[in-house]
């Protein structure tokens, strides 16, 4: 199994002042690969601040070079220091027309620079209540596959992060999230073999500080990708020393 790992995503939300205060209070957590994912702009802040604490990208260009206005690449995140790149978040889909194309695409740039992509793969509502799950996640990794092919998987963290549940306040159970990601982790398997089905699964639906535990506890689930708890220092920490514990 995967060591534990807790990944913060500040999403569209920063200053250089406030990130002083934030990125002082993170620290590293025994048992527990920790990354925060900041904007674009904060990046070398983030570089220069962390200590015991991987720095990632929230996105990554496609393309290695070039003219494409506005484009960071995988190269240049490498250059920064960065160890992660999340790509295909569901508001990256869904706000910005991201297909499943497009993040194999970005995944493999990922791994050409030596970055671990985290690949996020999740099912809306509609799709949940209509039983859908399996197929649309089976959907998003099989295009992932198809890009980067089956040695790569092992180089690869999966993110679940059921559609219904970002930014909502409302969390899939614990047995609810255990159940996707021990079909994830069959999946990789079955496509990669040992070393890909040891890949890292992170769930990503609203954890908290008050259910990290919960979900950790789970044979499936290596963690998390976390949101908006990851602005404060205290939850995102404590959600850290649930890994540890986990």
């Amino acid at each position: 199994m995967a060591q534990k790992r807790v990944v913060g995503n500040w999403k569209l939300n920063g200053s250089l002042a406030a990130n002083e205060a934030l990125l002082g209070a993170l620290g590293a957590v025994a048992g527990v690969d920790v990354a925060v994912c900041v904007p674009f702009p904060y990046l070398a802040q983030a570089a220069a601040r962390l200590r015991g604490v991987a720095l990632g990208a929230q996105t990554v260009s496609e393309f290695q070079s070039g003219a494409y206005t506005g484009e960071v690449s995988a190269e240049m995140l490498a250059d920064l220091g960065c160890r992660y790149a999340i790509v295909g978040h569901s508001e990256r889909r869904t706000l910005f027309g991201e297909d499943d194309a497009t993040v194999g695409r970005k995944a493999a740039a990922a791994l050409r620079a030596g970055l671990m992509p985290i690949v996020c793969v999740g099912e809306s509502l509609a799709e949940r209540e209509a039983g859908r799950v399996a197929e649309v996640i089976g959907r998003q990794l099989d295009t992932v596959l198809a890009v980067i092919g089956a040695p790569a998987l092992a180089r690869v963290t999966v993110a679940y992060e059921p559609v219904w549940a970002i930014g909502t306040g409302r969390a899939a159970s614990a047995q609810e999230a255990q159940a996707v990601h021990a079909g994830i982790r069959r999946w990789l398997g079955e496509r990669g073999g040992a070393a890909a089905a040891a890949a890292c699964v992170l769930y990503g639906g609203s954890v908290k500080a008050d259910n990290a535990a919960s979900l950790f506890a789970m044979p499936d689930i290596d963690g998390g990708l976390i949101g908006g708890a990851s602005l404060a220092a205290r939850d995102f920490m404590s959600i850290c020393q649930a890994a540890n514990g986990a």
